[in-house]
């Protein structure tokens, strides 16, 4: 068992076409993954890959059966996409796409509520690495030989965070049961608060490590999550411990502009939660393994 994706997850890419979707979709098909279709409007018919590209994901949805979709669409056109794979009845959705407008993410949440929460797609990023299930499949962007099979589900904002947490685990002999990059832009499709629910609920993961950063509230809501409904054990790393305030750092998100939006705040809430914190990045994997002992 796995969240978000298992190992016969019918997948299309939308996008392609594109250089860098080429490229993620050969080690995705590599890998595993089960890649049916890609869509690239107005280049329907050809073929990238080994995979047949339709004009519309509607059209790709009724001919493969396609389930999850990875957005590799530039960033003018990108929320359109995701909103067009949300029309289609795609279940889940990653967009690794960096540089969307806040005003079409905007846009794109408040189209999605137009579904009821039980058919409403699952969206992760934009601007993300993607999600791994090791040994199964994987949608996205991230190096997937650094990942084991384990009990460990990591959910991060930011994706080389991720795979710093995934390779000290390797090297100590622990593998990973789903890794999920929500993003690190200030409007995302999933919060933190959303996947630790899915681990929660999923009987592979025994320990939770959360990938923290300065700027925006979700890792204080994530506390408030972890304190009233979260069993497993849970381990946290917040970069950012010596941004100064008022300052943009890396991510579009990654901004103190309030209470609770520091490092060192943000910390100081997840360890009253009963969180673990690894001081250093560099630790992330030896206190998980002290968590699991």
């Amino acid at each position: 068992m796995s969240i978000l994706l298992h190992k016969d997850t019918p997948v299309l890419v939308q996008g392609i076409t594109g250089r860098m979707a080429q490229f993620h979709t050969k080690e995705m098909i590599d890998y595993g993954t089960n890649v049916v279709a890609g869509i690239t409007p107005g280049k329907g018919g050809e073929i990238v890959e080994g995979v047949p590209v339709f004009n519309t994901v509607k059209e790709a949805v009724a001919a493969t059966g396609a389930e999850a979709s990875l957005v590799f669409v530039p960033p003018p056109f990108a929320a359109d996409s995701i909103m067009e794979a949300a029309d289609a009845g795609i279940k889940y959705c990653v967009c690794i796409t960096d540089g969307i407008p806040a005003q079409d993410m905007i846009r794109v949440k408040r189209y999605m509520k137009r579904y009821k929460v039980e058919k409403r797609m699952v969206l992760t990023g934009p601007n993300c690495a993607g999600t791994i299930s090791p040994g199964k499949s994987f949608l996205g962007i991230m190096p997937p030989n650094i990942y084991l099979e384990g009990p460990v589900g990591i959910v991060g904002r930011s994706g080389t965070l991720g795979y710093e947490a995934a390779s000290q685990l390797k090297d100590l002999g622990i593998g990973i049961s789903t890794s999920v990059g929500i993003g690190g832009d200030p409007i995302n499709g999933s919060s933190f608060r959303d996947i630790l629910e899915l681990f929660e609920n999923d009987l592979e993961t025994e320990v939770i490590a959360l990938i923290g950063e300065i700027g925006g509230p979700q890792e204080a809501e994530a506390a408030d999550y972890i304190r009233d409904h979260i069993t497993k054990p849970v381990v946290a790393y917040v970069a950012g411990l010596t941004a100064p305030k008022g300052r943009t750092m890396g991510h579009a998100g990654a901004i103190i502009s309030a209470f609770g939006e520091s490092a060192s705040e943000k910390v100081e809430i997840l360890s009253a939660a009963g969180v673990t914190v690894a001081e250093h990045p560099s630790e992330i994997g030896e206190t998980i393994v002290r968590v699991m002992t």
